[in-house]
């Protein structure tokens, strides 16, 4: 069974509502029509009813079994921003969401913390600046939490891991050059997120250009602190690095590099990438050279959960991160 599939028989074993504001883009409604179609969740199409008209005519994709709320009914609204007045976590005024749900992809996010979806998808036209934003003035963030992060999951052709071709990546999506904690957190809550979602017993690994001290520079000390916070604030995780990729992830490399005990050396089935350059380039060299697929654009550390999608992915890792937001909302 493939990664998407795996994902699918998942979400459909507990469907939710998925908001869905990004109507004006032809790549929506082509994943509705599947995650409607496939059992995965029931589409609630949020924007302006003409837009949402005009898109599936245009795409010729049949409306029937999705729920359409529209954005400018004020009665509707009024309605959604009373019944958000009583989100616990209250992030904006009456007035503030007034102004704000012009916009579609805030309206979906109120809709969510009033209780009336169960998670929101977007970000394959709106930018992950304006997603995490609009996230942040609506839902909010876990109690604790240092800093939100995406994690990607990932299935490459050949490759042959201790999950066979598929391995986690984090963070793909949100920060540029996060500080040692930060990067520490990112690493626990990718954990634990891959562990909800996939079963798998989590061996992390911390990248670098180094392995265990082979280079030297400032970077490799930021690594080297924010895995030594990792492990005092989770010993029950398998956390270990510096690590090059290759003495990660391949038995044999490992054996040669890494001349001390590891539970994750050769054998990570999460990496860490210390910042933003190095994951963004490593996945889309995955996708491009590799042939390979991303899911799981579904934003870590929010009170409900968010999906920010890639503006280049294709239709099929579409209706992946679906399955997965509507996985983290069962």
């Amino acid at each position: 069974m493939s990664l998407i599939e795996t994902l699918i028989e998942k979400a459909k074993q507990n469907p939710k509502r998925v908001a869905l504001p990004e109507c004006e883009a032809d790549k929506t409604l082509l994943a509705a029509r599947r995650v409607l179609d496939d059992g995965i969740g029931t589409p609630v199409l949020v924007n302006d009813p003409a837009v949402i008209k005009e898109t599936a005519e245009r795409v010729g994709v049949s409306l029937e079994g999705m729920e359409i709320v529209d954005i400018t009914d004020e009665a509707a609204r009024d309605a959604v921003i009373a019944r958000y007045m009583q989100y616990p976590k209250l992030m904006l005024s009456e007035k503030g969401c007034k102004r704000k749900m012009k916009n579609p992809m805030y309206y979906a996010m109120i809709m969510e913390a009033a209780g009336d979806v169960d998670c929101t998808f977007c970000g394959h036209v709106n930018t992950t600046g304006d997603v995490l934003i609009a996230a942040q003035q609506t839902i909010g963030m876990q109690d604790g939490v240092d800093v939100p992060s995406i994690f990607a999951l990932t299935e490459i052709p050949g490759f042959d891991g201790p999950e066979g071709n598929r391995i986690a990546l984090a963070d793909c999506g949100l920060n540029a050059e996060p500080a040692p904690d930060e990067l520490a957190s990112i690493a626990i809550a990718t954990c634990d997120n891959i562990k909800a979602l996939m079963g798998w017993e989590p061996r992390c690994a911390f990248l670098s250009f180094s392995t265990l001290g082979s280079g030297t520079a400032s970077s490799v000390d930021k690594i080297n602190e924010a895995i030594r916070i990792a492990q005092e604030r989770r010993p029950d995780l398998a956390i270990d690095g510096e690590f090059q990729l290759d003495a990660a992830i391949i038995p044999a490399v490992a054996e040669k590099k890494i001349k001390r005990e590891s539970k994750v050396a050769g054998k990570a089935n999460i990496l860490i990438f210390p910042e933003l350059n190095a994951a963004n380039i490593g996945i889309k060299m995955i996708q491009i050279f590799g042939k390979g697929k991303g899911y799981g654009h579904t934003l870590s550390g929010f009170n409900k959960p968010v999906a920010d999608s890639s503006r280049g992915s294709s239709v099929e890792e579409i209706v992946g991160d679906i399955a997965m937001v509507v996985i983290a909302a069962q």
